[in-house]
């Protein structure tokens, strides 16, 4: 077979990957990224010496090429063992999550829970009629007491869109066998019995210092290898031609260049990718790719004490009456993270690009967090000696009415236009994949470049049961930690 050269759209975790294993079999590529930093949402910022994680990243899976793959990338000495630990933040209360049975009833009081599990029988009794969206799906096996509490403000917080207009088949095959008797079973089994939940790890592995050091380091060796890492340039324009895509134009800062190209692997959001194929796709295809939406992300990133942070490596906030959605504490992750007995908390806003918070100028910013850190009773006031601000658009696909559809339209109709054009990836599937499912994605589409391999990377992560979970309460939204991660619970995007 002829040398193959791909370019690779973004260097996040799907693409590196994908450029990592095309060039250690001497495939030529070249990863075009519009940012000015590798990894994507998987990336580590630096501000003032700082470094902070735009959500957590906790490396944990099951796919041994993964495991092998990050322990290729990174020498075992740059990797720690961390203790999971994290909470749900209601009206003044901290709630374990995994939910332990004595934590909760006492948060709760007597009372509560009484109407809480009466809440729960009655909706047994009388299950929601609709349960084809997230709303009434989580509340006939919770209770809609629960729902309330544990599950709707979170949930509308990270999706901006009422949990009504969630899809229930999405939230079925993201909360996998979720009860609240499963629940409190787990629960109430000895902390030695978790080890066969796989939802329940005590542990993880975390690069100490942080995620992006995978990615970087990743970027180092693909272009050690003879591959190229292009950042602050974006794909324009993925011409085709004969059946195929036959070139990529690079927009950057010195102007556009024509690159040509045997395959692409995009990882850029899917809707996008359509759009930008020269000659056009067809009425019916673009207007699947109007139809997705995603939700955009920003940190807001607060220096404190180290003595006022917390254990947890974060927090999900479900108190009503604020906007964070969830809180790291980035030295709970990594001690090298901590600097001058100080730590940074990372404050977690999933907005839409555009709104108020979005367009809020970084000081804004800086005091609104501030302020919901001290409403919350995190830390004291005047705690905060230092903030920054970071934005990340198109951060989580959007699991809207019909989004199955357009994505299932797209994904046809580029197999036929285009098979060499290979989505992988979270935004480049517009599925709400891990960072390791992401990567699997990228290393399947590698061997179907180089081994005419014929794997369907679109069955990844639907079929296996998730790394994290196995009949246990997951995080309030239908997230995931990351395996990454984001947030659902009785994920952030």
């Amino acid at each position: 077979m002829p040398l193959q050269h791909t370019v690779i759209i973004g260097a996040g975790p799907a693409g590196l990957t994908a450029a990592y294993e095309l060039t250690r079999r001497n495939a030529t590529v070249e990863v075009v990224e519009a940012d000015d930093i590798v990894g994507g949402i998987s990336r580590t910022v630096e501000r003032d010496g700082w470094r902070f994680d735009i959500g957590g990243h906790r490396f944990f899976t099951k796919v041994a090429r993964v495991e092998a793959f990050w322990h290729e990338v990174l020498p075992d000495g740059d990797f720690l063992l961390r203790p999971r630990m994290s909470r749900i933040h209601y009206r003044g209360r901290l709630f374990d999550y995994p939910l332990r049975a004595g934590n909760a009833l006492r948060n709760l009081g007597v009372v509560e829970a009484v109407r809480c599990v009466g809440s729960y029988l009655w909706a047994r009794l009388r299950p929601p009629a609709d349960q084809s969206h997230f709303e009434g799906w989580v509340s006939a096996r919770f209770g809609a007491r629960l729902y309330g509490m544990f599950f709707k403000t979170y949930t509308e917080k990270v999706w901006g869109i009422p949990a009504t207009e969630l899809q229930a088949d999405w939230a079925a095959q993201r909360i996998r066998n979720l009860s609240l008797a499963g629940a409190v079973r787990n629960a109430l089994l000895p902390r030695r019995a978790h080890a066969d939940i796989t939802s329940l790890i005590e542990e993880f592995q975390y690069p100490k210092l942080g995620p992006g050091m995978m990615w970087e380091r990743c970027a180092e060796l693909v272009t050690k290898a003879g591959g190229t890492v292009t950042l602050r340039s974006r794909a324009a324009v993925v011409h085709r031609a004969g059946g195929r895509a036959v070139a990529v134009t690079v927009a950057g800062p010195d102007g556009e260049r024509r690159v040509a190209a045997d395959h692409v692997v995009s990882t850029m959001p899917l809707p996008a990718l359509v759009r930008a194929l020269d000659p056009p796709a067809p009425p019916h295809v673009l207007a699947a790719a109007d139809a997705l939406r995603h939700r955009d992300f920003l940190t807001v990133a607060l220096v404190v004490p180290a003595a006022a942070g917390f254990p947890d490596n974060w927090i999900y906030v479900h108190t009503p009456g604020v906007r964070v959605g969830r809180i790291q504490n980035f030295g709970s992750w990594s001690p090298y993270l901590v600097r001058d007995g100080f730590t940074c908390l990372g404050l977690e806003y999933f907005v839409d690009a555009g709104d108020d918070l979005w367009d809020s100028a970084d000081n804004a910013l800086v005091a609104l967090g501030t302020a919901e850190l001290e409403a919350l009773g995190l830390v004291r006031p005047g705690a905060v000696s230092a903030g920054y601000v970071v934005r990340m658009p198109k951060a989580y696909p959007i699991y809207d009415a019909g989004y199955e559809q357009a994505v299932e339209t797209m994904r046809a109709w580029l197999a036929e236009a285009v098979p060499n054009v290979h989505p992988v990836g979270r935004n480049g599937m517009h599925r709400y994949n891990n960072q390791d499912h992401s990567m699997l994605t990228a290393m399947l589409a590698v061997e179907n470049i180089l081994d005419s391999a014929g794997h369907d990377v679109w069955t990844v992560n639907v079929e296996e049961e998730y790394h994290e979970q196995a009949g246990a309460t997951p995080a309030p939204d239908g997230r995931r930690g990351t395996g990454r991660a984001a947030p659902v619970l009785p994920r952030r995007p």
